[in-house]
């Protein structure tokens, strides 16, 4: 059982860190001017900076916690990329348009909860099929 247990997160930490690494390789990295104008036009400060620092937070929090090595540091960069980015562009209660308002609670609320999937990992760790978990399983008991 633990061995599905342990299949299971790892299935899960992949799908979980897919939309994260997909959007930098894919989005961010070769948009890379349109974005940072586009987070400019949302009051981003020094979106340049910001959008290079976004970047190495989902490249490097995505393979953290993909491999499940350092998979605590690598969620909380991955939460504070996800706290910014829901700040700054799913800001629900400035639209005036009831339409759009809902489009972006229900972004917000995506968000959310992949914060909430963030703090399990903060707080439980990656589970056994990981680097991490491989780690402490090896260590010696006192």
């Amino acid at each position: 059982m633990t061995t599905l247990f342990g299949f299971l997160a790892l299935i899960g930490r992949l799908m979980l860190v897919a939309i994260f690494l997909l959007a930098a390789v894919g989005q961010k990295i070769p948009k890379f001017s349109e974005t940072a104008a586009y987070m400019a036009s949302e009051g981003v400060p020094v979106p340049k900076i910001m959008l290079g620092g976004a970047i190495l937070f989902l490249i490097v929090g995505s393979l953290s916690v993909g491999l499940g090595f350092k998979a605590r540091i690598g969620a909380t960069l991955l939460l504070v990329f996800l706290l910014l980015a829901t700040y700054f562009f799913h800001d629900f209660w400035t639209q005036a348009d009831p339409m759009l308002k809902q489009e972006q609670m229900i972004h917000f609320m995506k968000n959310a909860s992949m914060m909430g999937a963030m703090l399990i990992i903060i707080a439980h760790g990656p589970g056994l099929m990981s680097i991490d978990g491989r780690m402490t399983a090896r260590a010696p008991s006192p």
